[in-house]
């Protein structure tokens, strides 16, 4: 009898050993991410404790033992539990300051009034079902009224100066027009740094290097010191609108490099596909490669939109007065100096919950192209 040929070692089945089903749920979850290991567990353990303990000691201080509410400015019992409990009383006795400045008392209807017409643009421009004419309808439209809200003059308001202006509202305004410009000047350099034309590559990284490779503050600081000089006497272009081009200019320089990154994604095939189609350049790359080229780097946008929000804070070096210029502000009253940890508390929760919401849709974007 002939014997049957032998199978090669390496096809031969190698017996694995049998590992136990972990159980579904929670104690699935926590098996595998906390508990995997002898060395996992003990890390573990001594995370989740220090963390409880971290918790009880800010329960205790912002809820337990807080204050919230005080007769008129007798500050006397918050400085009693000063270390013991918060004072949130500061809060309700500053908040108009903090959220509006200087801008005057018996007019604050109106800053508050364009801080919820910004919030209300900002959720339409997330709507699909709005995106087009109507949308850019709307926010012309709202523009022009939070311009007449702010400045006044017209209809039975009375005027206020940019001077005035203060708080959240101007916060939203840097960052708002700031981005409304320099996305669209950031794509304008990012096809500009990937031209065949030598002048207008060298100009677009000249402008991109320059402005990268100086902090925001010194941009600030020529908008509002330097620009000045070099404008003949008699003309003279008001602190906030030269803040705010230094903004865009800053903006539009950093997304720049964030779109050219989506642009060398954007595979070579769909540049020669649209080559084939008669496209013209303008078509080609409005119709073709931006779209793809802005799916690719829809995260490393949003995080250069939360940086630049944040970054409007930095505006206290010029006398703007932004949201954490007015915070720092409002505690110069000796009886609540000694409350300011509350106060960056408040604001810090703002400024989180438009970083946040600018996250999420951020992720939902994400999850949509997914499905595309």
């Amino acid at each position: 009898m002939t014997s049957l040929p032998s199978a090669p070692e390496d096809t031969l089945p190698v017996d694995r050993p049998r590992t136990r089903p972990l159980s579904g749920g929670v104690i699935g979850w926590l098996r595998v991410n906390l508990f995997a290991s002898i060395t996992s567990s003990i890390m573990s353990l001594l995370l989740i404790a220090l963390l409880g303990k971290a918790l009880f000691s800010l329960v205790q201080w912002g809820i337990t033992n807080a204050i919230w509410i005080i007769q008129g400015d007798q500050t006397g019992p918050c400085r009693a539990i000063r270390g013991i409990g918060a004072c949130w009383a500061v809060i309700p006795e500053k908040y108009r300051f903090i959220l509006f400045g200087t801008y005057p008392f018996s007019e604050q209807w109106r800053p508050a009034l364009a801080t919820l017409i910004f919030i209300a643009l900002f959720y339409l421009s997330t709507r699909r079902s709005m995106w087009g004419q109507k949308l850019i309808i709307a926010w012309a439209g709202a523009l022009v009224l939070i311009g007449v809200l702010m400045w006044g003059g017209i209809f039975g308001l009375s005027y206020v100066s940019q001077n005035r202006w203060g708080g959240l509202p101007v916060t939203l305004i840097l960052a708002t027009f700031g981005l409304a410009f320099g996305f669209p000047l950031g794509i304008l350099v990012a096809l500009g740094r990937r031209s065949k034309l030598p002048a207008i590559r060298s100009l677009c990284v000249l402008y991109v290097e320059l402005i990268r490779g100086v902090p925001l503050i010194s941009l600030l600081f020529m908008a509002s010191v330097m620009f000045p000089l070099f404008m003949p006497d008699g003309v003279n272009i008001d602190k906030l609108l030269r803040a705010q081009i230094a903004f865009v200019l800053y903006a539009g320089a950093y997304l720049a490099e964030v779109i050219r990154g989506g642009l060398q994604a954007v595979p070579r095939g769909q540049y020669d596909a649209a080559d084939a189609l008669g496209l013209s350049y303008w078509k080609k790359n409005g119709l073709v490669i931006l779209p793809q080229a802005i799916r690719h780097v829809i995260p490393p946008l949003v995080n250069t939109f939360i940086a630049f929000f944040k970054d409007t804070s930095l505006v206290l070096i010029i006398g703007i007065f932004d949201l954490l210029t007015t915070a720092k502000t409002s505690i110069i009253d000796p009886a609540w100096q000694t409350f300011s940890v509350e106060v960056y508390i408040f604001v810090s929760l703002i400024y989180f919950a438009f970083c946040f919401a600018m996250s999420r849709y951020s992720r939902q974007l994400e999850a949509q192209a997914r499905q595309t």
